[in-house]
């Protein structure tokens, strides 16, 4: 029987929001990292031993702005640091997957990068690549095929529509190194995967697991369940204490991803030293595109 739905270790994340007179219309990059770290933090010895000098918390913002100054100072992702004068302490500055990845991966740890394109100019028009996050632009794409990308999940048939190719890419994720699964008339799967760090224009989430439900009709519908650093934790907990309308906070279907470009940051296990770590100083990523027939 395949597993209803599979999630990260629930207990090991830390929701965070963005704070009325803190960052409210630009701190969503960062409060995902934060429930990002909080999970590494916790699940993982390795990342607890080297994150943020080893304190054993996650910090807060202007704190993260001062670690993420200094992995530019060490030269991982130099180029894209230029767009910032390799200063954002202070900064109510957006972020994304490339400056997710830039901090964790100086500290050693394997941030990777996936980028995720529904559609295609015509044959007629050459279009340049949509730049998600300001320093997105200094990506190296590299062919999701290609054998050295970092992913465990696969690239799903091209039958498979956009969208539902990211679901599925998900859904690899974090059914690949089940820790242990409960079994029941709704069967999950907790993995020992951190969450994703969820990037599209304007604005970025956590993804912490997948659900598939059985259709009448024997389709499965794929619900991606997020936490949005826009939603307000109280108002989530009092929805979660009812066991009512927590649903619309934390489902998101597939119809529902509007956008033509998604990019998704997670963090392989392992830490990185020599040769290996000083390769993460330039990022790239692997690329997912699915053309409209």
């Amino acid at each position: 029987m395949q597993p209803a739905a599979s999630v990260s270790s629930e207990e090991n994340i830390r929701r965070l929001q963005s704070l009325k007179f803190e960052d409210v219309g630009w701190g969503c990059g960062w409060r995902n990292i934060q429930m990002l770290a909080s999970h590494l933090l916790v699940q993982r010895q390795e990342a607890r031993e080297v994150l943020f000098g080893g304190v054993g918390f996650v910090p807060d913002i202007p704190s993260l702005q001062r670690w993420l100054e200094i992995a530019w100072g060490k030269g991982f992702d130099a180029a894209g640091s230029d767009d910032f004068d390799q200063k954002i302490y202070g900064k109510r500055t957006w972020i994304g997957t490339t400056e997710c990845a830039a901090l964790f991966r100086s500290f050693g740890l394997r941030a990777r990068i996936a980028d995720f394109c529904f559609s295609t100019p015509p044959d007629d028009v050459v279009k340049p690549p949509q730049v998600i996050g300001p320093m997105d632009k200094y990506l190296n794409r590299s062919d999701a095929s290609d054998p050295g990308s970092s992913s465990n999940a696969k690239c799903c048939p091209e039958s498979v529509n956009g969208q539902q190719l990211l679901a599925n890419w998900v859904w690899s994720y974090f059914s690949d190194n089940s820790r242990f699964s409960r079994s029941g008339c709704n069967q999950v799967v907790v993995t020992e995967k951190a969450p994703l760090y969820f990037q599209h224009d304007g604005h970025s989430r956590t993804i912490v697991g997948i659900q598939l439900k059985n259709l009448p009709n024997g389709m499965q519908q794929s619900n991606l369940l997020i936490l949005d650093p826009a939603h307000k934790t109280q108002v989530l907990e009092s929805c979660l204490s009812k066991k009512v309308g927590w649903q619309r906070f934390i489902k998101r279907g597939v119809h529902t991803l509007k956008k033509t470009e998604y990019q998704l940051c997670y963090v392989d296990p392992g830490i990185a030293a020599g040769p290996e770590l000083e390769k993460l100083k330039t990022l790239d990523s692997s690329r997912f595109e699915f053309e409209h027939l």
